[in-house]
């Protein structure tokens, strides 16, 4: 059975795993991986996740562009098969949540799944609605936000194209 866990360095062999089976250089939404992150050696690893954990922090501000994102990966008998991110508050350039699983776990409900339990987070903040946007051409990820109510804002052109953009109530 598949759970949600914070980021953790007993996963980086794991995590590689998940990060070899997307290619190199892909973007894999909900880790929250930047260009710069080097997370090959176990020391970048670490620092890469201290920096997620931080961001999570409620006691720590945000670093000067960004906003505080608890991140939680999608894990399953030792297994990394994706991630998901809540955003606390909306920037210009994303919505409230992210995610991404694997190409070797799609087609399980595992997506459906984690953004079900990452809604719950919300409400545990207190929003009263979130904004989760996919790529226009990503049917199964819109069949995913519509199952939990997402209602479609609108179609949008992004710096990585377009995109659609849903909202859900809460």
């Amino acid at each position: 059975m598949p759970e949600l866990v914070a980021p953790t360095v007993r996963l980086h062999a794991a995590w590689r795993d998940a990060r070899d089976d997307w290619g190199p250089g892909v973007h894999e939404d909900g880790f929250g991986l930047q260009p710069s992150d080097e997370v090959d050696s176990p020391a970048g690893f670490a620092a890469w996740v201290a920096r997620l954990t931080e961001q999570s922090d409620q006691s720590t501000p945000p670093r000067d562009g960004r906003v505080r994102c608890t991140y939680r990966w999608i894990v399953e008998d030792g297994a990394v098969l994706g991630a998901i991110a809540l955003r606390h508050e909306l920037d210009d350039f994303l919505g409230h949540i992210g995610y991404g699983v694997r190409p070797s776990a799609r087609r399980r409900g595992l997506a459906t799944w984690a953004l079900g339990r990452m809604l719950d987070e919300a409400r545990a903040l207190g929003l009263g609605r979130v904004l989760v946007v996919c790529e226009v051409d990503n049917v199964a990820s819109a069949r995913t936000i519509e199952h939990h109510g997402g209602e479609l804002e609108g179609v949008r052109d992004t710096e990585l194209g377009a995109a659609r953009r849903y909202w859900i109530t809460l």
